[in-house]
């Protein structure tokens, strides 16, 4: 179950932001995903669901079941929640393999291996206030979206003309349905997961930071390392002299840890000039204040270039002391063989 689970979660990779600044604020998301050709391990439709960063609910079209995931949603004991919403998770299997065609046929594809998601979110923030969004995508690519503000689906690509046209229209009015399941059913059902999970979801750990640096001409690759923290959601940065931002080359994704905990890699390339400090900014909800970790570039001190000539001295005095010896031999052996033979 769980190799399976990983392989089913694996298609929602493009839809995850890599990173991004802490939020008290909490959301609830469900990443639907349905595709044209089942793979081995990857079912033809599947629901995941997420609050926050933690893995809540799980359906796909193997299991036939909507299961809880996460160790807290597993207490989460109400029959008539996981039986409605499975049978909710059939209808919409039902839609999806419908739609999935309906796409392929809007972009003139009639084989192959195609895949048609949807994240649906909503989120409560700190004042109370709360908002809505629906995004559509095909082989990766957003081709439309729900504007919870006009009650209305926008496309993004002209090929999604056809369904917003007709989604939007006064016989179907799928917005209305739409905008009542963000702002009501889901923030209801967050309000709800909120409340039982709170000890896990409120957790903090304090993230730990470790910064180096290889020097490679007058190029020198930095890397910031930030690791063992909880929540998810952080903010990592090389910072230039405390002030300047310093583009990145590399950023990984936010990695899980055995421990429930999370890590993160940044790295930079720069070219130092003289009097030019680079640090790493770390901001996370479980600080008190933001983190700026600066990197000490290495440096050849007095004292090294001493020990340096010491250890050659120390390394050259029994070669020098060898020398002078046996010099002195091979003098002291051609006067001995001169006084004795004379008349040679």
């Amino acid at each position: 179950m769980t190799y399976r689970m990983e392989k089913v979660c694996a298609v929602t990779v493009m839809f995850l932001s890599v990173s991004g600044a802490y939020s008290d604020s909490h959301s609830l998301r469900y990443y639907y995903t349905g595709v044209s050709v089942p793979l081995p391990g990857i079912p033809e439709f599947s629901i995941i669901g997420y609050l926050d960063d933690q893995l809540t609910e799980l359906y796909s079209s193997d299991i036939q079941e909507r299961i809880p995931v996460a160790a807290w949603m597993k207490e989460y004991k109400d029959p008539e929640y996981w039986e409605r919403t499975t049978q909710v998770c059939k209808r919409d299997e039902a839609l999806f393999r419908h739609e999935v065609k309906t796409v392929m046929k809007r972009f003139n594809h009639t084989g192959g291996l195609h895949i048609v998601q949807v994240m649906t979110s909503c989120e409560l923030r700190d004042d109370g206030s709360v908002s809505g969004y629906q995004q559509y995508r095909y082989d990766g690519t957003e081709y439309m979206f729900f504007d919870t503000q006009r009650v209305t689906y926008i496309p993004t690509m002209r090929e999604a003309e056809i369904t917003t046209q007709r989604w939007n229209s006064l016989n179907v009015r799928m917005g209305e349905a739409a905008k009542n399941f963000l702002e009501n059913t889901c923030i209801d059902r967050l309000k709800k997961f909120i409340k039982f999970g709170k000890e896990d979801l409120e957790r903090r750990v304090r993230p730990r930071v470790k910064v180096t640096g290889r020097v490679s001409g007058k190029v020198t690759k930095l890397h910031c390392q930030v690791y063992g923290f909880h929540p998810r959601a952080v903010d990592v940065k090389w910072m230039k002299n405390g002030e300047d931002e310093v583009h990145s080359y590399e950023t990984t994704h936010v990695l899980p840890n055995p421990d429930g905990t999370y890590q993160i890699r940044v790295s930079a390339e720069v070219t130092p000039k003289e009097g030019d400090r680079y640090s790493c900014y770390v901001d996370h909800s479980s600080l008190e204040e933001e983190l700026n970790i600066v990197w000490e570039p290495p440096q050849t001190s007095h004292l090294t270039v001493i020990i340096s000539a010491a250890s050659i001295v120390l390394i050259l005095t029994p070669v020098i002391a060898g020398v002078i010896i046996y010099m002195k031999r091979q003098n002291y052996m051609a006067a001995g063989t001169s006084d004795a033979s004379p008349d040679l």
